[in-house]
């Protein structure tokens, strides 16, 4: 290969690169963007050289096709990486920091299982799943108080999750909505919290604003499906869905997993 052709097929990989880090950009609305993502799917070397050249910039890329484009994440310590405690600082909260960080966290581990409750919706490439800061405030309520009950029977010792512990009785004691002086949701209650995270997801391309029902209703969007594909692979999701918190729409039921659900 020609050092020409070299340095092109590079800047195309690059390019294609950039275009995922527009979140809110589909190939379906740009011909070039279009176009790089279909070569990275025909084209084997081509699509080598885009890993090689987002390894370089501290990204993985997660998936590319032509409903979510390029979907890419940033591995430890990448200057992309958006750390929970950079984004749990910027809220109002004043708990300690690092109940502030589980906080957050079990507010995006809900979201992501309310948006994908069953492994086939996962699985489903067409499936848009919707969400809203109610909602989301309910299932992490009563996954604090099903916490609470197991701490009190002393069913689920939390020794070595002292952090949990803490984050769940500190969103349980908050309250869910109040009002600032001119007439918005404080934004130090939980919903104001959820309604933080959804807005941030949002900004990111995960979520898409549908309505203001239930304080801000959203859909999701095929790149936080790919996001949510990640996650499923952690523990802690499978425990928030192991709670039985998360109700499975259409059938009045809630899930809970169990070892034959490969999420």
């Amino acid at each position: 290969m020609s050092t020409g052709h070299a340095s092109a097929d590079a800047e195309a990989a690059a390019r294609l690169l950039a275009f995922g880090m527009r979140p809110k950009l589909v190939p379906g609305r740009d011909v070039v963007y279009a176009d790089l993502v279909r070569r990275y799917g025909e084209d084997s070397a081509f699509k080598q050289l885009t890993h090689a050249v987002a390894a370089g910039l501290g990204l993985m890329v997660l998936e590319v096709n032509a409903q979510a484009g390029a979907v890419l994440a940033a591995t430890d310590e990448s200057v992309f990486e958006i750390k929970m405690d950079s984004y749990a600082r910027q809220s109002k909260i004043r708990e300690r920091r690092d109940t502030e960080k589980v906080l957050h966290g079990l507010i995006h581990l809900a979201t992501a299982a309310l948006g994908y409750p069953r492994p086939d919706d996962l699985a489903n490439d067409t499936y848009i799943g919707r969400v809203s800061v109610e909602q989301v405030d309910g299932v992490v309520r009563e996954a604090c108080r099903i916490l609470d009950e197991r701490a009190a029977a002393n069913t689920d010792p939390l020794a070595d999750a002292p952090e949990l512990e803490q984050a769940w009785r500190a969103y349980a004691r908050r309250p869910a909505t109040a009002a600032t002086k001119d007439g918005r949701l404080a934004p130090d209650t939980t919903r104001g919290m959820v309604t933080r995270a959804l807005r941030f997801l949002a900004e990111q391309g995960f979520l898409v604003a549908v309505s203001s029902e239930q304080g801000g209703t959203y859909r999701t969007t095929p790149r936080y499906q790919v996001q949510v594909r990640e996650l499923a692979a952690d523990a802690a999701f499978d425990e928030l869905l192991a709670l039985g918190v998360v109700a499975v729409p259409g059938d009045g039921s809630t899930l809970r997993a169990s070892a034959t659900d490969t999420l």
